[in-house]
C-alpha cells in the first residue's frame, strides 16, 4: 500500500513539472525569438515640464538589436540622472515585453517600459517619473527592420 502511495505522488511530482514547463513555454512570446537585425531606429525623447521648444527630441540610427538589448535599448538609462537605475523583471504577454525601472540609492525614481514587437516593427515607451522633484518623461523607440547585421 506504502509503494503505491508513493508511486502516485511520483507520478504527480511529474505532472507538476510538466505543467511548469508547459506554463514556461507558453508564457514565451514572439518576442523571445527575436533575432540580431539591423533596424532604423527613431527615438523620440518628450519631456512636457521644459519649455514648448525644448520638450522633444528626435534622433535617428541604424543599429543592431536584439531581444536580450531590449532592457538597455532607452538612450536615456544612460543620462547621469538616472545613474543607478536599470530596467528589470522582464515579463511577457504575447507579443508584448515589459519591464520595471528599478533604482538604487533611494532616490524615488519610478517607472517601467513595454515593448510591442510584431513582423513590421519593435515599438518600445520608457516612462519614468524622477523622485523628488516629480517631474515626468518618456522616451519612445520605433524600430523598422532593414535586414542583417553587419558585421
Amino acid at each position: 500500500m506504502a509503494g503505491a502511495a508513493n508511486e502516485g505522488s511520483n507520478e504527480l511530482s511529474k505532472l507538476g513539472l510538466l505543467f511548469a514547463l508547459l506554463g514556461a513555454a507558453v508564457s514565451l512570446g514572439a518576442a523571445d525569438t527575436f533575432p540580431a537585425q539591423l533596424y532604423e531606429v527613431t527615438t523620440e525623447t518628450l519631456m512636457p515640464h521644459l519649455e514648448e521648444n525644448l520638450r522633444y527630441t528626435t534622433t535617428h540610427e541604424r543599429r543592431c538589436l536584439a531581444h536580450l538589448e531590449l532592457a538597455s535599448a532607452f538612450p536615456i538609462l544612460r543620462h547621469p540622472a538616472l545613474q543607478g537605475c536599470g530596467l528589470a523583471n522582464e515579463t511577457h504577454k504575447d507579443d508584448t515585453v515589459s519591464y520595471v525601472l528599478v533604482c538604487t540609492g533611494g532616490h524615488g525614481t519610478t517607472g517601467g517600459a513595454i515593448w510591442h514587437i510584431d513582423g513590421s516593427r519593435i515599438r518600445g515607451t520608457l516612462s519614468v517619473k524622477l523622485g523628488g522633484k516629480n517631474m515626468t518623461f518618456s522616451q519612445h523607440i520605433t524600430a523598422l527592420p532593414l535586414g542583417a547585421c553587419q558585421e
